[in-house]
């Protein structure tokens, strides 16, 4: 199932590129970290995936849960006049740069030993 994280990206950009839906622009917040916290999912299920590590039944979970909490924040925030969506942007922007940077640090790593290996 480790390509499960892979269909997902590939079905979003897929959505992206079809004909624009016109949508109030008070959603936006909403659907900006509807879509911030697919991307941490997806690329932690990367991550999860390149170090043996993933499980389905987490991917799923922390997706609906970290949308459902960056959802939460937002909308609090609207009603205390709070800009609280912001949180979650910082939490959830800071851990998609942290797992590219581990898949990153594994690429290069991988590739270093086997260059070694063939010289």
């Amino acid at each position: 199932m480790m390509w499960l994280p892979i269909l997902g990206l590939a079905i979003g950009f897929q959505i992206y590129w079809l004909p624009s839906v016109g949508l109030p622009s008070n959603y936006a917040p909403y659907l900006s970290l509807a879509a911030l916290a697919g991307l941490d999912s997806i690329v932690g299920g990367i991550r999860a995936g390149i170090e043996g590590k993933f499980h389905d039944d987490i991917f799923f979970s922390g997706f609906i849960v970290n949308t459902v909490l960056a959802a939460a924040l937002a909308y609090l925030g609207d009603q205390l006049g709070v800009e609280l969506f912001l949180a979650a942007v910082v939490a959830l922007g800071g851990r998609v740069f942290l797992n590219l940077s581990l898949i990153r640090r594994y690429l290069l790593t991988q590739t270093s030993l086997r260059w070694r290996k063939e010289v």
